[in-house]
């Protein structure tokens, strides 16, 4: 249970400038700030991240154990996709300036912008949410469990994981070197969404908008 807030103290706090709390650095295009009751200490189940991307860049997928999140769209253009445990479907939303995309509890999601100079906001309902990254679970589960679980080649399993350094929160990282030909594949995949909510599709392990990744 958390402790009651003395509101007369004169260390209470009731304002702040997410600009100068930073939580992760791409480059200056790609960053994400973050606002939680370490910085601003009379929030209470209250916390969100406030995120900027270029187009094509990624907040990683992902899932949050202990928060509900809101994705709301500031400026520019963000496509969320979820994965419904219930339906085995991803659920794919575009999402434009003063529109928003929920994603329960749990919920296995990413990010990626479709425009460049994208702002969005993650708001959640917890004061420090807390997070699982794809990154980490690729590289820090046993090669030889994913080898043995999945029927895989070890080698080629340790192999193609060996680029990952978690965590990545923004992907491509900067030392990716992307083919003319994976490019075009990613632009083509994009296009495909023209509508403002994707239809739905039926979860597919081998569609990839980085296929060579």
């Amino acid at each position: 249970m958390s402790s009651p807030i003395d509101y007369t103290s004169k260390n209470t706090q009731f304002a702040f400038d997410v600009n100068k709390s930073p939580f992760f650095k791409k480059d200056n295009q790609n960053l994400i700030n973050i606002l939680g009751k370490q910085q601003l200490n009379t929030l209470k189940n209250l916390s969100l991240l406030d995120i900027y991307l270029s187009a094509t860049n990624v907040v990683e997928p992902h899932y949050h154990p202990n928060a509900e999140e809101l994705v709301y769209c500031i400026s520019g253009a963000v496509a969320v996709s979820l994965l419904n445990p219930f339906t085995r479907q991803f659920q794919n939303y575009s999402i434009t300036p003063g529109e928003v995309v929920n994603i329960p509890q749990g919920w296995w999601h990413y990010e990626f912008a479709t425009e460049d100079s994208t702002h969005i906001l993650a708001i959640f309902d917890a004061p420090t949410p807390q997070v699982i990254l794809g990154s980490d679970i690729l590289k820090l589960t046993p090669a030889s469990i994913m080898a043995h679980t999945y029927c895989l080649d070890k080698r080629e399993w340790k192999k193609a994981i060996a680029p990952l350094d978690p965590p990545t929160y923004i992907g491509p990282p900067t030392s990716c070197i992307k083919t003319e030909e994976s490019n075009a594949l990613y632009s083509c995949n994009i296009n495909q969404y023209d509508s403002r909510v994707f239809p739905t599709q039926e979860y597919n392990p081998n569609n990839n908008p980085y296929p060579n990744h």
